[in-house]
């Protein structure tokens, strides 16, 4: 990454600065922080009155790297109108060619940050309720521009029915996972049934029997390592947003996963649920996380060829279809498989 920055991106960053208000001049930039699918850039410029400001400079020039760049921004945008200063705010976007490579880049406010400090959770749970009543201007499921998790770039077509707008954002990790690793027929059969029974029926219901839910603006990727505390405030701020309106609860699926922490504390859903009520049927809230922690399995499966993801997210997949669309030709959950592939994966990450 650091010959990346020096000979093609260095070389262009006149092409960056170009974006900010004209008689901007670059001072200085050097890598700052971690990004698996970008690289992460703390930049130093002059403004035009003379004062000097820092900037995040983030960019990337493989697959997804648009909806990854700017759609960093229009959620940074979102979040910031819903809850301004939740999110770094964003100072704007845009592409140039390299050369040799067309270049995506995301640029904004930059700050320092502390990545020890849990945030506590009446407040930070607060903050997270007030993004989920933000809803879309349309009342459907989607958002206006192509975002990311990960480096996969999502389906966010305007969907009235959430069932099928989670069926599309599936699909594409499906899709993407099976381009990295062997193709797997009983995973197919899996993920076919998970498609064509399950989700109708347990996000069907959802939508149902005279029941509703709102589409709610989510952060899209809300694990431990996209949340820190702003070290001259002391408060929580996330960041990488990939923004969808969704069912809010699709939020914490990733919580589920082996790589939580402290996000695994119920202290955390406690506080959430004391702001906003399990949906209905309240009954099956834990069978919809199940199923929201699959597509975060997935992208991991699908960015690290071989990892025990795939198999965790497909024993997944195996106590839904057991549940809510058996199907003789399948494998049977085996919760002891579950747990030996969580303790492989912890080991080896």
């Amino acid at each position: 990454m650091e010959t990346l920055w020096s000979s093609i991106i260095k070389g262009n960053i006149h092409k960056v600065i170009a974006i900010l208000p004209e008689g901007t001049r670059y001072v200085s930039g050097e890598l700052s922080g971690t990004s698996t699918w970008a690289t992460t850039v703390k930049l130093l410029v002059k403004l035009p009155d003379g004062s000097q400001k820092k900037l995040f400079f983030k960019y990337a020039i493989d697959q997804g790297a648009e909806a990854l760049t700017a759609g960093e921004y229009y959620s940074a945008v979102v979040i910031n109108e819903a809850l301004s200063g939740f999110v770094p705010r964003p100072v704007g976007k845009g592409k140039f060619d390299a050369g040799n490579a067309l270049v995506y880049f995301f640029l904004g406010e930059f700050h320092d940050m502390d990545p020890s400090i849990a945030p506590e959770p009446a407040s930070f749970m607060s903050k997270i309720a007030t993004i989920h009543r933000t809803t879309s201007a349309n009342s459907m499921f989607g958002f206006h521009v192509p975002t990311a998790c990960g480096k996969m770039e999502r389906t966010v077509t305007w969907e009235e029915s959430w069932a099928k707008s989670f069926t599309h954002q599936l699909k594409d990790v499906i899709k993407y996972d099976n381009q990295t690793n062997r193709r797997w027929p009983e995973y197919d059969a899996a993920c076919k049934q998970l498609i064509d029974v399950v989700i109708p029926r347990l996000l069907g219901a959802l939508q149902s029997d005279g029941r509703k839910i709102t589409p709610s603006l989510i952060h899209g990727d809300l694990w431990e390592n996209n949340v820190r505390t702003y070290t001259e405030t002391g408060e929580a701020v996330l960041f990488d947003p990939g923004c969808t309106y969704a069912h809010n609860e699709m939020e914490f699926g990733t919580w589920r996963c082996t790589w939580a922490r402290y996000f695994k504390n119920p202290v955390y859903m406690e506080a959430y649920q004391t702001h906003i009520k399990p949906s209905e049927p309240v009954e099956e809230w834990d069978d919809r996380n199940r199923l929201y922690s699959i597509p975060p399995y997935l992208i991991d499966s699908a960015g690290h060829a071989g990892s025990a993801s795939r198999k965790i997210a497909y024993n997944e997949m195996l106590y839904l279809c057991e549940k809510y669309g058996p199907l003789n030709n399948l494998e049977k959950y085996d919760p002891q498989r579950l747990q030996e592939l969580m303790s492989d994966l912890s080991i080896n990450s």
